[in-house]
């Protein structure tokens, strides 16, 4: 949209109202302005659908249509963290896919946070992550809780890693071994 100026109404005010008495200059930027308007209003009322249209400003510029829609669509901040929580506190880990993936997923959840202010410290993730793994990771559970030091996260995955990988092994040689009998 930036190349053709497009957005030239999103950067700048609408200018005022055209006179006898505009300059050709005033005249150029009021039609440059008053096209960038008209072709983000079609954009935008093209991608929204129908039935989301209904009640929406009809003759307003595009910059009021977006704060129009943007009020229309809030969710209030709190209930973003309320399920943001909800999800973090209430994820297990169940061996599909890699723990690695797993702990990525929690640190994921914890930046969404951070960024609607809620610091969740590392250690916390750290915990809840041991806490919901399954109990084939008990022996690093046992391992962090008899430790005096908090481990950071790519500690934590680094060390889970290893023991997942460690109990695919034993889990393929008791398989093979299970096989040739």
């Amino acid at each position: 949209m930036e190349m053709t100026d497009v957005d030239l109404l999103l950067v700048t005010d609408k200018p005022g109202e055209l006179t006898v008495a505009s300059t050709d200059d005033e005249k150029l930027v009021h039609a440059v302005w008053m096209k960038s308007n008209r072709i983000c209003l079609l954009s935008m009322r093209r991608s929204i659908l129908d039935h989301l249209k209904s009640g929406l400003l009809t003759d307003c510029t595009a910059k009021e249509l977006m704060t129009a829609i943007s009020e229309r669509y809030h969710v209030s901040s709190n209930a973003d963290i309320g399920s943001l929580l909800q999800v973090l506190f209430n994820m297990k880990y169940d061996s599909n896919g890699g723990v690695r993936d797993y702990v990525i997923r929690m640190v994921d959840y914890q930046t969404k946070l951070k960024a609607l202010k809620v610091d969740l410290p590392d250690t916390c993730i750290v915990h809840q992550a041991l806490n919901t793994l399954s109990p084939e990771f008990s022996i690093i559970k046992t391992n962090y809780n008899s430790q005096d030091e908090s481990w950071s996260i790519n500690d934590l995955i680094s060390r889970v890693v290893a023991e997942e990988e460690k109990l695919k092994k034993e889990k393929r040689s008791s398989c093979f071994i299970c096989c040739w009998f």
